[in-house]
């Protein structure tokens, strides 16, 4: 499921074989440099100026969730001091900070310590258990609270062990889970644990003591982390091993050989190609097989992050893989040469389709991210390009942007490609401190598509595919179908991840962000013209449910450009060539609106599989066994998109018949 995609895919670029991580050697953070990094990220934000008692409140409970927020490692009475801090602690944290002292975040990270210490022992206790016991049912409660006692605490271990051992065998349903397999599935879950356990430990994988500087460094990444966050939802402090994934995300391109690598308990398994990678075109590497050796030398010893390391390694043009696969029931082991090269992640970026309609076509636009590379390549720039070939197979009658998964980007690219399908105007008005107001617009006066056109969203439409998909709908050019509401987020944020030499990386919220009639998406989102729930609507995702998100207000509607930023010299230009072919609120598409719901709910109400679907979505909200389908087969693909385009077909039959009158 790609509920989390939006959260989660930034990573994948640590796991493609990517090497390009640059010449340049960061120095690692020290305590002395907290403060610094801090102070630079309040004076970019937007409503926190100075680091205060609240600030300092809602790190100390970020430092705690961001180790163990499943509430599996720490004590009640061991925390509490520090989850409801008093007065005079508060104080005494942003006095430290001052100085550039973190003494309370230090004694944190001994508690945790030693909860990693005792989670250990406990692990090793009850795996052995569990090797030896029959098959008890799983305890699938999750915890608002931390646990009161060591033996609750126990409870909860046993109950994510026995967790690990249902996922792996939802993972591999013909495997036959023997006591000798069960051990196998605990060493590897181990491994992932001690990994994110071993960030907190004054010794590393291998067990050898960490050096001062090693130690400082990684505790003022956690406090920065935690003290970062602590501004809103949106703001956060990077390592360099994370900006560089994030960089990837955003460009959608990186330099490597094309693998996605996951360590299973076979050890390091090829998970899947990038489609036009080296590892593809080659023919020989199927997903599934493991890997045995790099450049000739063997990877049983090393670690899943040391395997990494070698792929990406910055000296390393060239790869030779050393694989096995099981093939006729024996073990062939087979060696591929692989040279990196720069990959365009195509999966990731806008794809288009389109089907015969009447007396000529309906596009499909899916759109993952708003994204733009040094090289120039943008989503902008594919938009433009697909509707020229569309508009080649036939006469472009209806055009759905499907901005479902797609949780935003770069600003300047949202801009760009709502003004594919406006001609002049504002598409967005940016708020920051101190009132200061910047208006961003489309200016080249063409409309590269002005026919009926649904924008297709869900509760994960996020960000930049928010801004296009309330501007167009402000507008009146577009109507918007999907979930009730999209994600909410109206927040700008400047970044430093895309500058490979920025001595820190951060992202910190700058800003708001309006349309043309003054809303903001701030947690309310975008509203559905028409509601058509997409397979998150039983979620609880959104703005409204991260911790501390900044409130949503209005400005002004802008549609009568007032022009009050513009240089002086520059205001004739825009008098002569831009006001007056500004875009002009459409309105045929809202008259119609009503028409157009009541069409679609009839259908719906008669669409068995629809029905379906409602009914097996909401039996896995309320934790029931699916009854009603095997594997959530509707009969149709994709039932939103379905509709969608029913939609834009009444838009395009009642738009033909308008014409005609």
């Amino acid at each position: 499921m790609k509920i989390f995609k939006f959260f989660l895919i930034c990573f994948l670029g640590l796991v493609l074989g990517s090497g390009n991580t640059g010449t340049f050697k960061k120095p690692g953070i020290v305590v002395s440099s907290i403060r610094n990094n801090m102070e630079e990220m309040l004076r970019y934000h937007v409503e926190h100026k100075e680091f205060n008692e609240l600030l300092a409140k809602r790190s100390l409970r970020i430092y705690i969730e961001q180790f163990d927020n499943n509430k599996n490692y720490l004590l009640f009475d061991e925390i509490d001091d520090y989850l409801n801090p008093s007065r005079e602690l508060l104080t005494q944290m942003v006095e430290q900070y001052k100085q550039g002292y973190f003494i309370v975040f230090q004694e944190l990270n001994n508690i945790i310590r030693n909860s990693i210490k005792r989670e250990r022992a406990y692990r090793a206790l009850l795996q052995k258990e569990l090797i030896k016991a029959a098959e008890e049912p799983i305890n699938h409660k999750t915890y608002s609270d931390y646990p009161r006692s060591k033996e609750e605490l126990q409870v909860r271990i046993k109950s994510h062990l026995q967790k690990i051992i249902a996922f792996e065998k939802k993972q591999n349903p013909n495997r036959k889970f023997d006591s000798a397999y069960i051990q196998k599935v605990f060493a590897l879950w181990e491994k992932r644990l001690s990994r994110l356990e071993d960030a907190y430990l004054d010794v590393d994988a291998q067990g050898k003591k960490l050096t001062k500087g090693a130690l400082e460094e990684q505790m003022s990444m956690h406090v920065l982390k935690a003290m970062a966050k602590s501004l809103d939802a949106h703001t956060c402090y990077f390592s360099p091993k994370e900006a560089i994934e994030m960089r990837t995300c955003l460009e959608k391109q990186f330099e490597g050989i094309g693998v996605v690598l996951t360590e299973s308990v076979e050890g390091v398994v090829i998970s899947d190609l990038v489609k036009g990678g080296p590892a593809y075109r080659v023919g020989k590497i199927i997903p599934g097989d493991v890997l045995i050796s790099i450049d000739g030398k063997s990877i049983a010893q090393l670690s899943y992050e040391q395997v990494l390391d070698c792929l990406q390694s910055v000296n390393k043009r060239k790869i030779e893989l050393g694989l096995k696969r099981i093939q006729d029931k024996q073990e062939v082991n087979y060696f591929v040469a692989l040279q990196k090269e720069k990959i365009i992640m195509e999966q990731d970026r806008l794809q288009y389709t389109f089907e015969p309609f009447g007396d000529g076509i309906i596009g499909k636009l899916t759109l993952p991210s708003f994204y733009e590379s040094k090289d120039s390549s943008s989503c902008e720039a594919d938009i433009r390009s697909a509707l020229r070939e569309l508009k080649k197979q036939g006469k472009l009658l209806g055009l759905v942007l499907d901005l479902r998964d797609n949780s935003g980007g770069f600003l300047t690219q949202a801009v760009k490609v709502a003004g594919l399908f406006i001609s002049n105007g504002v598409v967005v008005v940016s708020k920051y401190a101190q009132e200061e107001i910047q208006y961003l617009r489309e200016l080249d006066g063409r409309n590269y598509y002005d026919g009926p056109l649904v924008i297709l969203t869900s509760k994960l439409s996020a960000s930049a595919a928010e801004i296009v998909a309330q501007a167009l709908q402000d507008y009146g050019v577009a109507l918007v179908i999907g979930d009730e509401r999209t994600y909410g987020k109206g927040t700008i944020q400047f970044q430093t991840v895309t500058r490979e030499k920025a001595p820190s990386f951060f992202k910190v919220t700058v800003g708001r962000y309006y349309t043309v009639s003054g809303a903001s998406t701030q947690i309310e989102g975008v509203k559905a013209n028409i509601v058509v729930p997409s397979r998150y609507f039983i979620y609880d995702v959104g703005e409204r449910f991260l911790q501390y998100p900044l409130k949503s207000d209005r400005i002004p509607s802008v549609y009568a450009d007032p022009l009050i930023d513009i240089n002086p010299q520059q205001i004739n230009w825009f008098q002569k060539h831009y006001l007056p072919s500004l875009q002009k609120k459409v309105s045929v598409w809202n008259q119609m609106e009503s028409l157009l719901t009541i069409n679609s709910s009839q259908r719906l109400s008669r669409d068995k599989n629809f029905s379906l679907f409602l009914d097996v979505k909401k039996q896995e909200k309320e934790g029931k066994e699916n009854t009603l389908t095997i594997n959530r087969n509707w009969g149709i693909e994709d039932l939103q998109m379905s509709e969608a385009l029913n939609v834009l077909k009444d838009m395009a039959i009642l738009e033909n018949s308008a014409q005609k009158l």
